[in-house]
């Protein structure tokens, strides 16, 4: 076998893993199920509120991972390796360790005087998105620092010589010719944060039509053995993430 049909076989492999069990889902989907599931008030509550947290987390995320993605690559200062590192931290913790590590901090001193005088995050939409937003920043960091790394940074040494300053320098130069890799940074911080599950249940709990995300909703119907709401579920999620991702790459592609 040489190498473009071994390579080949595995490529499909993957596309076998991943669409076999998508569509294994079809054994236990119901039509009627699946119409009540999906137009259902609980649902539209579930949808609303991930779409919502999702998108917030997200942008918040770009707001401090584009600065420090550049800091990480075109600066040498202290502590770069050990911040390097640790965006893999959510990774190398599960998000549901993540989760427990927030709960804990916010039952200390400093956590309990924030929720007291400044936001309330436990069973509330801020701890939902606090909980998106700790375990999408890593990622979006380091996708955006390889983004930058792409772009040389003579460029932006010319655009200096000529009398730039160096913010002028980040915002007509390097900023715009890291565009595509923003808008895939974004979505794909975005469609993970639709999908979180553990952090957000530790943080923000389960109550029904205030902190139900979809991938809360999934476990609440699969925890009381509704295997067709169930499945109903998943493919509302999965349609959503899958448009999404379907139109990122659409988008860039034409870009």
């Amino acid at each position: 076998m040489n190498l473009r049909r071994t390579t080949t076989v595995a490529a499909l492999a993957v596309l076998a893993l991943y669409g076999g069990l998508i569509l294994s889902l079809g054994w236990f989907l119901d039509a009627s199920v699946l119409r009540s599931a999906v137009q259902s008030e609980r649902t539209f509550f579930s949808v609303r509120l991930s779409l919502l947290a999702a998108t917030v987390a997200a942008s918040l995320a770009l707001l401090l991972a584009i600065p420090a993605a550049y800091a990480l690559s075109r600066y040498r200062f202290r502590g770069r390796e050990l911040v390097d590192t640790l965006l893999e931290f959510p990774i190398i913790v599960s998000p549901a360790a993540l989760g427990a590590m927030l709960l804990i901090f916010f039952n200390n001193p400093l956590g309990e005087w924030l929720q007291d005088h400044l936001l309330r995050f436990v069973f509330a939409f801020a701890g939902i998105v606090l909980a998106q937003f700790l375990t999408i920043l890593g990622v979006s960091v380091r996708l955006l620092k390889t983004s930058f790394d792409e772009v040389p940074g003579e460029l932006e040494t010319v655009a200096r010589t000529l009398g730039a300053t160096p913010r002028h320098a980040f915002f007509t130069i390097a900023l715009p010719l890291v565009r595509r890799g923003l808008i895939a940074a974004f979505i794909l911080a975005w469609a993970k944060a639709l999908g979180e599950f553990g952090a957000t249940i530790m943080v923000a709990g389960t109550m029904a039509l205030r902190t139900e995300t979809l991938p809360v909703a999934i476990f609440m119907r699969l925890a009381s053995a509704d295997i067709e709401g169930t499945v109903a579920l998943i493919l509302v999620l999965v349609s959503i993430g899958l448009a999404a991702l379907y139109a990122t790459r659409r988008l860039l592609g034409r870009a």
